[in-house]
């Protein structure tokens, strides 16, 4: 099983990606589960959203505690928490920033700069850059989680703008 836990601030979009990359888990066959964690239901405070692919039926529905991977699309929530907490041996982190801060020293992890990735695309947020990513960390196959993506966002997102980023964000882990 791959366990994913997503950090980010309520409004950022993590809830949403949470879901689509367990979508894709599912267009290829995998069992899925993907679920958010409010602290103060307001947008701008912190949150947590967890995703599960796995061969075999999930039954766990507690928050994942020993992620594979974890996702930050905040930056700043580096230094306000442990986002490494519980990382699995080969884990890896992966925070949307051009540079790694001081706080992950000793933890694997990956600078992603999914925010001008996004901006480049003409898209305002980094999430789906990030969902890129994590999919090519999971092992989902690209095309799966571009048409996840576009499925959900398409209607109110240009959908060679939503593939393009969400390859441009695979490629960083290629």
């Amino acid at each position: 099983m791959k366990e994913v836990r997503w950090h980010a601030r309520a409004g950022q979009g993590a809830k949403t990606v949470s879901q689509l990359l367990a979508e894709a888990g599912l267009l290829a066959g995998s069992s899925v589960q993907a679920f958010p964690e409010y602290g103060p239901e307001r947008r701008g405070a912190p949150m947590r959203a967890y995703t599960r692919i796995s061969d075999k039926t999930i039954r766990r529905h507690d928050p994942v505690a020993a992620p594979d991977i974890v996702i930050v699309l905040e930056p700043t929530l580096v230094n306000e928490m442990n986002v490494a907490e519980g990382l699995s041996k080969d884990g890896v982190v992966l925070v949307d920033t051009n540079e790694l801060p001081d706080a992950l020293k000793g933890v694997k992890a990956l600078a992603i700069p999914a925010t001008k990735i996004a901006h480049n695309h003409g898209l305002k947020f980094s999430n789906v850059v990030m969902l890129g990513a994590a999919a090519a960390a999971g092992g989902i196959p690209l095309a799966n989680i571009q048409d996840a993506a576009v499925k959900k966002l398409g209607k109110r997102l240009d959908a060679d703008s939503l593939r393009g980023a969400i390859a441009e964000g695979y490629a960083c882990l290629a």
